[in-house]
Order: C-alpha cells, then sequence, then structure tokens
C-alpha cells in the first residue's frame, strides 16, 4: 500500500494500472486517493466504527478536479472526525440511497391519503399540484435530501403566482408531515413553519349590464359551437343558484328532486345541503338530455365534466366578450351580492350560498325552506334576466325609516 504526501504534483503522477491504484496520505490517517483502471482519480476517506476487528468502511469524498487535493484533505478530516465520534458516515449514505424520492413520498400520499380521506374537488387539485409544481421541481430529490432551506427557495421561485405558491406549499407540507409523522421516514416535517406569501381576498361581482354582456358572448359560442351545450347549461345554472363550481360539475340527476324544485347534496363542501331552485333554473333543467347519469356529463359520458375542460370553455367565452377580468367564481359572489342588496338577511345568505355556520357546530337543524326559497327566485330571475339580456325589474329592499324632517307637525 503506498504512501506519501497526497497534494497536486503527486496526484498528477498517479497513472493506471491493470488494478485499482491507491495512495494514501503519510499525513492525515484514513485519507487517500484512487486511480481506477479507466483513469478516473478520487478522493476517499477510509475508517473503522470500533476497535480494530471492526469493518473497514471507506467514502468517496469526489473526482479529482472537482475537488483539489486541499480540498479533499478538508472533507476527508470532516468524515473521519464523524468517525471518531462514532457516526458512520458511509451508513447513513447508504440508507440515503435506500430511501425514497420526494415522488415516491407522493405517490403514497395520494394514494393512501388523499383518495381515502378527500373529496373528489380535492382530489383533483391535490394531484393538479402534485403533477405542476411538486414532482418536476422535486421528485428527484431523496426526502431527506429536502431541506428546509431548499423547500424555501422552492416556494419562492414562484412568488409570481402567490396563491399558487401557497396551495403547492400547503401540499408539500401535508405530504412532509404524514412522511415525519405517521410513515417515520424522516425525523421531522422541513416545511413546517414557513412562512406563506400574503394574498390579496378578490371579492368581485358582476352587474346586470357585465352579465348581459357575458349572456351574449355564451350566445355566439353557442351558435358558432365554440362551446359544448353542456358547459352553457352548467355556467347558466352556476350563474342562477350561486353554487360552487365543484356542486355543479358533480350534480347527478339522482340529486335533482323530480319536480325540479330543488337540488340535494350529499357531499357539498360544508355537508349536506338542500339548494331551493328558482324557477329560470326549473325552465334550464328541464331542456337538458337525462340519458347520462351526470346533469353535465364529459365528452366520455362516465365521467362529469373537468373543472379544466370548464375554464377552457369559459376563457373562450370571456374572450368573446369585453370582460376581460372575471372569473367562474366571482358568479357566485354576484348571487350572494345581489341576495343582499334585495334586502334579504346574513341568514337567509348564509343558507342560500351554503357557507359554514360556527353556531351549528356540525348539526343541521330543520329549516323552513320558503324564505330561501324567495331568495333563490329572486336572485335566480335576476340573474337569468340578465344573461338573456332582459330588462330586469327594480330591485325591492328592505323598507327604509323614513327620517323626519326636522318640520313640527
Amino acid at each position: 500500500m503506498a504512501t506519501g504526501k497526497i497534494s497536486k504534483s503527486s496526484v498528477n503522477k498517479l497513472r493506471p494500472g491493470e488494478k485499482d491504484e491507491f495512495l494514501w496520505d503519510e499525513d492525515l490517517h484514513g485519507f487517500g486517493v484512487k486511480v481506477t483502471r479507466a483513469g478516473r482519480i478520487v478522493y476517499l476517506a477510509q475508517y473503522r466504527i470500533g476497535g480494530r476487528k471492526s469493518p473497514t468502511r471507506r467514502v468517496t469524498l469526489g473526482e479529482h478536479g472537482k475537488l483539489t487535493p486541499a480540498e479533499a484533505r478538508v472533507e476527508a478530516r470532516k468524515v473521519l472526525g464523524k468517525a471518531a465520534l462514532m457516526e458512520d458516515v458511509a451508513e447513513t449514505r447508504a440508507k440515503l440511497r435506500r430511501q425514497g424520492t420526494v415522488s415516491d413520498v407522493a405517490d403514497r400520499y395520494l394514494k393512501e391519503h388523499v383518495a381515502r380521506h378527500n373529496k373528489p374537488s380535492t382530489q383533483a387539485e391535490a394531484g393538479r399540484i402534485v403533477e405542476k409544481r411538486i414532482r418536476p421541481d422535486l421528485g428527484k430529490l431523496k426526502i431527506q435530501a429536502l431541506t428546509r432551506a431548499k423547500a424555501k427557495e422552492w416556494h419562492q421561485e414562484m412568488r409570481d403566482s402567490p396563491y399558487e405558491a401557497n396551495r403547492a406549499l400547503a401540499y408539500l407540507s401535508k405530504m412532509m408531515s404524514l412522511a415525519a409523522d405517521e410513515w417515520e421516514l424522516i425525523p421531522n416535517n422541513p416545511c413546517r413553519g414557513l412562512k406563506r406569501f400574503p394574498e390579496k381576498k378578490r371579492e368581485r361581482f358582476l352587474t346586470e349590464e357585465e352579465l348581459t354582456e357575458l349572456g351574449k358572448a355564451l350566445s355566439r359560442c353557442e351558435k358558432s359551437s365554440a362551446v359544448p351545450e353542456t358547459f352553457s347549461g352548467a355556467l347558466r345554472l352556476l350563474s342562477i343558484t350561486g353554487c360552487r363550481m365543484s356542486e355543479i360539475l358533480n350534480l347527478r340527476w339522482e340529486d335533482v328532486d323530480n319536480d325540479l324544485s330543488a337540488l340535494r347534496l350529499a357531499d357539498a363542501k360544508t355537508g349536506p345541503r338542500v339548494v331551493p331552485l328558482a324557477g329560470a333554473a326549473q325552465k334550464l333543467l328541464r331542456k337538458l338530455d337525462r340519458t347520462d347519469g351526470w346533469v353535465f356529463p364529459a365528452i366520455k359520458h362516465d365521467l362529469p365534466m373537468s373543472r379544466h375542460a370548464f375554464h377552457h370553455y369559459w376563457t373562450r367565452v370571456k374572450n368573446e366578450s369585453a370582460l376581460s377580468n372575471i372569473r367562474p367564481h366571482d358568479l357566485r359572489h354576484t348571487a350572494g351580492t345581489y341576495a343582499a342588496q334585495a334586502g334579504f338577511n346574513a341568514f337567509h345568505v348564509r343558507d342560500y350560498l351554503g357557507h359554514r355556520s360556527l353556531a351549528m357546530s356540525g348539526r343541521y337543524v330543520e329549516r323552513s325552506a320558503d324564505p330561501i326559497r324567495a331568495t333563490a327566485d329572486s336572485v335566480g330571475t335576476r340573474i337569468a334576466n340578465a344573461l338573456e339580456g332582459k330588462q330586469a325589474g327594480r330591485v325591492i329592499g328592505l323598507k327604509q325609516r323614513r327620517k323626519p324632517s326636522g318640520k313640527k307637525p
């Protein structure tokens, strides 16, 4: 076994032979350099954990050219120092090689957690985030190599899309939390406590003039076959009812009362709820084909229309109109705003839109549907008329108390 001073000149003199040749440093015991039969030169650290009878462990520090002899010596000191403290760097690296990647954890997260515990809309969104944001950027990393600093850097790179960045970080954090706390693959979640970007809440509702413009653009798209009838129906029902997109797209005919008076949603975001239907909504549903189980089926009729497809057609309608800054969710804000403008109180609006109520504490209390039906009919008719370009009637609000004139009677 050759020994000598490992330096730039001594390393440059090394030549390949019939087998791997080694040069061990005379000053730092355990620091060596190897030249393979192919002529590749690498730096090594060799040590034992325990006494002389313990097996020899060897760690590759790096390739000559990428590391200088001086840099390799520094790395060797680190490894040999850890070995003196009974820390086996070779074993740690071996565990890391056997360890799964972030992509592996993502697969397990989608299969064992999301598919079992989340609703279809959440499943679709989690899958989209994993495929678009997590797997391309972090998928090949070993989970032990996903440090807090790396996760923060990844999040910062998405700063131009703060909402999307925060959702992606939330899903990644949940994955890593499961990997640490339940699956015991890593000691802790590196994403825990990372600061999210501030998000500006956007409350936008459409005026009757804007609804008319949207309705005209939708009609033009229908006539040119730019959008299918299923999308048109979904968009109109979404507008009239103020429902969430997931509630409309995942709607089955079995969820619709036989007389079309209400939707009975067993799995809405806030739990089961009944959505009374305005006359305009009933008229719309009567025109739809009932040969499929889904009210708004995809092209392949064994599935409902996807959010992706809806947004694709929505973009066509929006581009056809003069409205550039509207989103589908703005239609829900519009319904809630019109209900409030009509004079209905907060309890009516809450039940009309299916908002979560802390007072209910998870219990569902039977209520009379008549006030809510009135809300649905008033708002639905107003929106349907605006979409059709009809003259809407004046909104009748709550009767206001007349201010005193100041004159004596």
